[in-house]
């Protein structure tokens, strides 16, 4: 039997990621706090050899507006809703504030540990579902995520789509790019990909119910399931929730439910794949650093039980490429 893969998956994109839902006044504290959060868990990762794959918004890699108004891909998307296109919002900026907007610092930190993979979260928080915007709007995104990577050396294997708003439409796109693995979605039709105002309250109401009961099953998966034909996906297991002091009394519950999942893939040679975002630390951090750790805990735990391993995205690829 193959062994059990725990893999991490981050969407990294600071503000960009919630520009239309909240102002920066709103949602400051965790934007800040992304710059402890981010050397804490790659503290946890290297202590227990834990690899992740960060999936980053293009727009991080630069330092300054006019260094990302330099290299804007050639097709910006024509969305029917404005508000979801960041290109109005950066050319009525005169400053875009670097600790909301930038972080090539600490792409720099993330790459330099091992284990940690840079991949992509789109070029500008590209929406694949919603209306207005086109296919090939989307590659020129992507080619403009690839390009940004590469000129700071670093390939592009995989991709998280924002939103989880992956459209099958698209994937043959990727090929072109070298990008070889996406994060797809649970199977339940209460995580399907759908464009935001497809979203109902039930969903809603229902996945934040199954983060402490089980209500959609481990979510575990056969690696030969994922890698038929790239770009592979490697779906989603679980999203990490941060933590919440109003449901502080039933951290037991959510905590059982993820190392229950674990499990199920360790014993039985599946995949399992957390994710979340580093600005869901940017407060409560160091309750949410204890949580991580907990988990990182139970990993190890199982890599000497069962020997399962911590690899990111673009690992399980080759892994699965050559087997």
């Amino acid at each position: 039997m193959p062994e059990g893969i725990f893999t991490v998956s981050l969407d990294f994109e600071l503000y960009w990621g919630v520009r239309d839902k909240r102002s920066i006044e709103q949602y400051r504290r965790n934007l800040l706090g992304v710059r402890q959060a981010v050397p804490a868990m790659l503290g946890v990762f290297r202590e227990h050899d834990v690899h992740a794959t960060w999936a980053t918004v293009g727009f991080l890699f630069f330092d300054s507006r006019e260094n990302l108004t330099q290299n804007l891909p050639r097709l910006l998307p024509s969305y029917a809703q404005n508000v979801l296109s960041p290109y109005p919002y950066i050319q009525s900026s005169d400053c875009l504030e670097a600790a909301y907007h930038f972080a090539p610092d600490l792409l720099d930190m993330i790459a330099a540990c091992a284990g940690q993979e840079i991949g992509t979260h789109t070029f500008s928080h590209y929406y694949c579902l919603e209306q207005g915007q086109t296919l090939e709007q989307f590659a020129a995104d992507i080619s403009a995520a690839v390009a940004t990577a590469r000129a700071r050396g670093l390939p592009t294997t995989s991709i998280v789509f924002p939103r989880n708003q992956w459209n099958p439409s698209y994937l043959a796109t990727l090929n072109q790019f070298g990008i070889r693995c996406y994060r797809g979605n649970e199977q339940s039709w209460i995580y399907q990909a759908s464009a935001d105002a497809q979203e109902t309250r039930l969903q809603r109401a229902l996945r934040l119910l199954d983060a402490y009961l089980n209500l959609s099953g481990h979510n575990t998966y056969q690696l030969a399931e994922c890698m038929r034909a790239p770009p592979f996906n490697l779906p989603a297991s679980r999203f990490l929730r941060p933590y919440s002091k109003h449901l502080a009394k039933f951290e037991w519950l959510r905590l059982r439910r993820i190392k229950a999942a674990m499990n199920d893939a360790a014993i039985n040679g599946k995949l399992f794949h957390l994710w979340w975002h580093p600005h869901n630390f940017g407060t409560n951090t160091a309750q949410n650093i204890h949580f991580l750790t907990r988990i990182a805990e139970h990993y190890r735990d199982l890599n000497c039980r069962y020997g399962m391993r911590s690899l990111n995205m673009g690992e399980i690829c080759r892994l699965g490429s050559n087997s």
